[in-house]
């Protein structure tokens, strides 16, 4: 199984690394519209995110383990993150994004056998990866889904790669709490 989400990752990277388009990245948070052509930027922020959803995945499946190693994987997608072709603002509030991101994802590997605690820096990393994707764009559609119910009622949003609702909070107890709160096709 392992083989195949390799595999198909790998076909992704290739992919995006070989369609080089000048394409405009939107950094909505200035509202400027930028030019932005490096497909290593993209494969990158590709990657980033296939390992978050299967991250996300392995908590909707309450397996603390694949969560744990997911997140060892994260932390050397964020380490290996072309920025270079990134502006000089984006790459400042990136440098920002992969700090605290990187925090989380280290606490979530260090704690196999904690899902309670991984998935509070789940929560964080989640508003990180938001934000990533505000930032740089997804490549793909992508839901901002959110759960009601976690962190005593306070709730919590995710991201999701389908629409079907999964929730990484509640897991196998309550799988489908939750609702699409935005669709980001950036």
């Amino acid at each position: 199984m392992k083989t195949l989400i390799y595999i198909m990752a790998l076909s992704v990277i290739f992919i995006t690394a070989c369609g080089n388009n000048n394409r405009l990245d939107r950094t909505t948070q200035t509202g400027v519209i930028k030019t932005v052509s490096d497909s290593a930027k993209n494969a990158s922020r590709t990657t980033l995110f296939n390992l978050y959803f299967k991250l996300k995945n392995s908590f909707a499946a309450d397996n603390d383990t694949d969560a744990a190693n997911a997140a060892k994987e994260m932390i050397a997608a964020f380490a290996g993150f072309k920025a270079n072709s990134l502006t000089p603002e984006q790459s400042k509030a990136f440098s920002e994004i992969k700090e605290d991101a990187t925090e989380h994802v280290s606490h979530i590997s260090a704690n196999a056998g904690n899902i309670v605690h991984q998935r509070e820096h789940f929560d964080m990393l989640s508003k990180d990866m938001y934000d990533l994707a505000k930032l740089t764009g997804t490549g793909q559609v992508i839901y901002v889904d959110h759960c009601p119910m976690y962190n005593h009622n306070k709730g919590a949003l995710w991201l999701s790669e389908v629409k079907e609702i999964r929730n990484p909070y509640m897991g196998k107890a309550m799988p489908v709490c939750g609702k699409i709160q935005e669709e980001l096709k950036l």
